[in-house]
């Protein structure tokens, strides 16, 4: 096929841009598609009893004939946690992915009930595999802050394309599996269409330091902790916690793990052989219990202060097992991910309140990030030496700086573009443009689990949260007459007015939509009358809500609840509006 005749290349990013998490990318080309990773986010302050924000997926959805299969990079949250829920929705012939994150994902599906919609195929370094008929993908080992980490070389119609994945420059890795290197600049040396790069830490210069660096420091820390020592980083973090395995043998400490997350990706690695640590060194809470306070480790979740997280529970004291106690020592060995600050902070307080002496903050040296900084950028982009640039995983002010950093080492500025998530980029041999959208946004989970949070059930439960809710309950007869005074109840609304007086005003609104409106909504007919019974509330909620908006500060959700009569009383004119009308319309 000559060039004027190929088609373009499309990359849709659908998460990971203009924010950090639920990575998801798409790669489309004439009938084929397939995804790279599929991540979760984590709900705002806002987001009231959502546990999981995940992208919105309409346009695989839509499009779900097309997809051939996808590739995974790696085995963090943001990368594959969204896997589950997007199999309820539709199939995914083929997963590739490194075998610690196969294995991660395969007790995910197990527990959705979804092991039926994929199939998962682990690949090693420098593996080649096909996908459809128009794409080729090679895996080649980068280093991250989880092990068997890899950024992707794929080969399309129209060039080749390399997706970063999470990156870093590691030079001293924990668990001796280097940076391929060499495999990348092969990559430059061929010739690069586009690269499309991690852009977490693009506005931090300099390298980012070895995950080795923390050692001597949590060492140090470790050797001056003189009760129990509770340790928090990020679950996956499997370089850091082999770190910390190490750390508390040395220092002869037994060590306990709480938190479902850390003990599912230890028992995953140390079955792969990412952790190395004797059986002995890890025990029970309850064995523990029995052991000398300074020769005690508990490593827990809940670095970002996460409501349901191990360490969360034990700064409020609800945990069942552990209690702080006077001379404790708590190691957050992580840095808080924006927008969780003020929860962990919070969290600090509360465990130095009990007595603990909490280590945590920049200063300390007891955390290095898992993303390359802008010279790890600059040595990405000097081995692939790409002919167009795509900024990805990040912030807008991250990929603008991103942008820069390509720029500075050569890369013209009409070679790349900055999008936004849904955004279509459509690469050729000699181009790179916007051409379109498709649906983006969110998709919010809550606790159930079982189904989507939609945008009108997250506003009430914002107004339920900020202004509390009246419910207003009334009962009404053929003639429509009211048959009580109406039951009025507030929860969480702030009000000045007397409750009798309240359920006066309240009862006069309804008595004067029977007696404007009455006539309106019903007909007559013989010696029979129809109601619009769902007319009636529809015209009394509506003129309650002006009332509520009028007397109360802020505006309080309003729940009405109609009353109708089911059947005619004798000797009455009676209803053909459904005979089966429910008692409460609401």
């Amino acid at each position: 096929m000559t060039e004027k005749n190929k088609s373009a290349l499309k990359v849709i990013p659908l998460g990971g841009l203009h924010e950090i998490g639920k990575n998801t990318c798409v790669f489309e080309y004439e009938d084929e598609i397939i995804l790279l990773d599929a991540g979760l986010a984590f709900p705002t302050d806002g987001m009231h009893g959502v546990n999981i924000v995940l992208p919105d997926m309409t346009y695989l959805r839509e499009n779900r004939h097309k997809i051939k299969g996808m590739i995974v990079t790696h085995g963090h949250e943001d990368h594959i946690g969204g896997i589950p829920f997007h199999l309820k929705q539709f199939d995914i012939p083929v997963m590739y992915g490194p075998r610690l994150a196969m294995a991660l994902l395969k007790e995910k599906l197990q527990e959705a009930g979804v092991t039926n919609r994929t199939e998962l195929k682990t690949v090693q370094p420098r593996d080649i595999v096909r996908i459809g008929k128009h794409f080729f993908v090679q895996y080649i080992r980068n280093t991250h802050s989880i092990a068997d980490s890899f950024t992707v070389a794929i080969h399309t119609p129209v060039g080749i394309v390399i997706h970063t994945g999470d990156f870093k420059v590691d030079h001293t890795p924990v668990d001796g599996e280097f940076f391929d290197f060499q495999k990348l600049a092969e990559y430059g040396e061929k010739g690069v269409l586009c690269l499309i790069s991690d852009s977490t830490n693009s506005e931090v210069p300099g390298f980012t330091p070895s995950e080795r660096s923390v050692y001597p420091n949590l060492d140090r820390v470790f050797g001056q902790a003189k009760g129990r020592l509770l340790v928090t980083t990020f679950a996956s973090s499997v370089h850091r916690i082999n770190l910390i395995l190490d750390l508390a043998k040395k220092h002869g400490r037994v060590v306990s793990v709480v938190g479902r997350s850390m003990l599912n990706v230890i028992a995953h690695s140390r079955n792969l052989g990412y952790i190395k640590c004797e059986d002995s060194l890890l025990q029970p809470l309850n064995v523990i219990n029995q052991v000398p306070d300074e020769n005690v480790l508990i490593l827990t979740t809940g670095s970002q202060g996460e409501p349901m997280s191990a360490l969360t529970r034990i700064s409020n004291g609800d945990h069942r097992q552990i209690k702080i106690r006077e001379g404790d020592t708590v190691v957050l060995s992580a840095n808080p991910i924006p927008g969780n600050t003020i929860s962990v902070v919070n969290m600090i307080d509360r465990l130095m309140i009990q007595g603990a002496k909490v280590i945590y903050g920049k200063e300390q040296g007891i955390h290095v990030s898992g993303h390359g900084c802008q010279e790890d950028q600059k040595l990405m982009l000097g081995l692939t030496r790409p002919k167009f640039f795509l900024p990805v995983h990040g912030e807008h002010r991250m990929l603008v700086k991103h942008a820069q950093t390509a720029q500075s080492t050569g890369v013209p500025a009409e070679n790349m573009v900055i999008v936004d998530n849904g955004d279509v980029v459509e690469l050729t041999e000699n181009s790179i443009r916007i051409a379109g959208k498709v649906p983006s946004g969110i998709e919010l989970v809550d606790a159930s689990r079982s189904g989507v949070v939609n945008a009108q059930i997250l506003k009430e439960r914002q107004k339920l949260a900020g202004d509390g809710v009246v419910t207003v309950a009334a009962a009404i007869n053929w003639q429509g007459d009211l048959i009580a005074k109406p039951d009025v109840h507030l929860r969480g609304v702030v009000s000045s007015i007397d409750f009798t007086l309240l359920q006066l005003r309240v009862r006069d609104v309804i008595e004067a939509v029977l007696h404007d409106r009455w006539h309106e909504l019903t007909r007559k007919f013989d010696q029979n009358v129809e109601v619009d019974w769902v007319g009636v509330r529809t015209q009394i909620e509506r003129e309650l809500i002006r009332f509520v908006r009028r007397e109360f500060q802020g505006n309080p959700l309003l729940v009405f609840l109609l009353q109708a009569p089911e059947q005619p009383a004798v000797g009455t004119v009676g209803s053909s509006y459904p005979r089966q009308v429910a008692k409460a319309i609401s």
